[in-house]
């Protein structure tokens, strides 16, 4: 497992909080999403041998946001 932590800018409620959370946690491998909407930050735990961080950070940015 590991674990990568991102800066993600747009996020400002629940809703962001949902959206986000929703969109990495449909990704084959992800085992866990914490956001951190005062910190501005959304940590995942991932099994990188079937997901890469590039392919998060492009499910963050479709779901409206941007990775920083």
């Amino acid at each position: 497992m590991k674990s990568e932590t991102l800066n993600v800018n747009g996020m400002s409620c629940a809703h962001c909080v949902h959206a986000i959370t929703a969109s990495v946690t449909s990704l084959k491998g992800v085992q866990d999403v914490n956001v951190d909407l005062s910190a501005k930050t959304v940590r995942i735990e991932y099994d990188a041998e079937e997901l890469s961080i590039d392919s998060i950070k492009l499910a963050i940015v479709e779901a409206g946001y941007e990775v920083v």
